[in-house]
């Protein structure tokens, strides 16, 4: 017992000046009281206890959150380092796929650049020829016939520039898809360059393959002028159409009759502020399943080392980008029809 509660139950038994039950009351009063002091001792032992095993949770705590913390940081510097391995990865393919869709046009380039290489020989042969003629003539003083062979001369030089600027424009053009995208849209004329790019994919798989035969039909809508678009990314759309296009007839035609024609159209056209670009063909056509996931990047019907997968994907973005849209529809065994949606006002 506690030394001053045993001092104060003494002096209670002890004292001659209280009653016997005024001894018993107090005494009782002095007992409740240590009773109670036992018990507020255990209870703040206890909350000693508490408190020293939280502190050292608490310490625990911190350090596993630190731990923590570190731990994220490292992941966070590991997903940055692939999301930059990624985009990385991602240019190098879209420059796979360019420079792939480049080599199709290669052969078309070559070909396209030769007809106006042809023209521009002939007539400078030609001009050389009649120069020497006019000179012939002045020596004779036949005057009259040397202004009829100079107004020759000068038509033949005008076509001479004619042809030499047509060759100069498809070089243009090459270059212009060999770069990157500036992003920047320019006022181009889309039947003109639709036209184009047609013609450079039907000539350059006509180079690559001598056995590849197919009729290309085009209708362009008249009334359709200039539009702002970034040409370089439109013309690698259409092209990449007109490639699926022709492959899709090449792939059919091995499994058809003599009586199969093959065959692709490419037509433009302007609904109200809309213009279209439709690039349909009556090849292999394509199932729900595939035609699903055609705009999925890396997705290709093609065999093994014959296409990324992501011609049609970049395409879908590419319009996109212009505000438009690229929808398909097909029929397995009738053919696939591409539709491109720009807005005619674009800016």
């Amino acid at each position: 017992m506690n030394q001053n509660l045993q001092f104060i139950l003494n002096f209670i038994q002890e004292s001659e000046q209280l009653s016997e039950e005024e001894k018993t009351s107090l005494t009782k009063a002095a007992k409740d009281a240590e009773k109670a002091l036992i018990i507020s001792e255990f209870k703040l032992e206890r909350t000693e206890k508490v408190k020293r095993t939280t502190a050292i949770l608490l310490e625990e705590t911190i350090e596993e959150l630190e731990q923590k913390r570190k731990s994220i940081e490292e992941t966070n510097e590991a997903l940055s380092q692939s999301l930059e391995e990624l985009k990385n990865t991602q240019a190098q393919l879209i420059q796979s796929e360019k420079m792939a869709s480049l080599g199709e046009l290669t052969a078309g380039i070559a070909h396209e650049i030769q007809n106006p290489l042809n023209f521009v020989n002939n007539f400078s042969e030609v001009s050389k020829e009649l120069l020497d003629e006019m000179k012939e003539e002045l020596e004779n003083g036949n005057l009259e016939d040397v202004k009829e062979i100079a107004n020759d001369v000068i038509q033949n030089l005008e076509k001479i520039t004619h042809h030499g600027k047509r060759a100069d424009g498809i070089v243009k053009g090459m270059l212009q898809h060999s770069r990157s995208s500036s992003g920047v849209k320019e006022s181009i004329k889309m039947n003109q360059l639709v036209d184009e790019y047609v013609r450079l994919a039907y000539h350059g798989l006509r180079a690559k393959d001598k056995t590849f035969n197919a009729s290309l039909e085009t209708d362009y809508d008249k009334t359709i002028e200039t539009v702002n678009i970034v040409p370089q990314d439109i013309g690698r759309v259409v092209l990449n159409l007109i490639t699926n296009a022709f492959y899709a007839v090449s792939e059919r035609k091995k499994t058809e009759s003599s009586d199969y024609k093959p065959t692709v159209w490419t037509t433009t056209t302007k609904e109200g502020n809309t213009i279209k670009i439709q690039v349909k063909d009556n090849g292999m056509g394509m199932p729900k399943a595939i035609r699903e996931k055609i705009f999925q990047p890396f997705f290709t019907t093609k065999p093994t080392g014959q296409g990324t997968g992501l011609g049609l994907s970049l395409s879908y973005d590419i319009i996109k980008a212009h505000g438009g849209d690229l929808s398909v529809s097909s029929e397995v065994n009738k053919g696939t029809e591409f539709i491109i949606s720009i807005p005619s006002t674009n800016s």
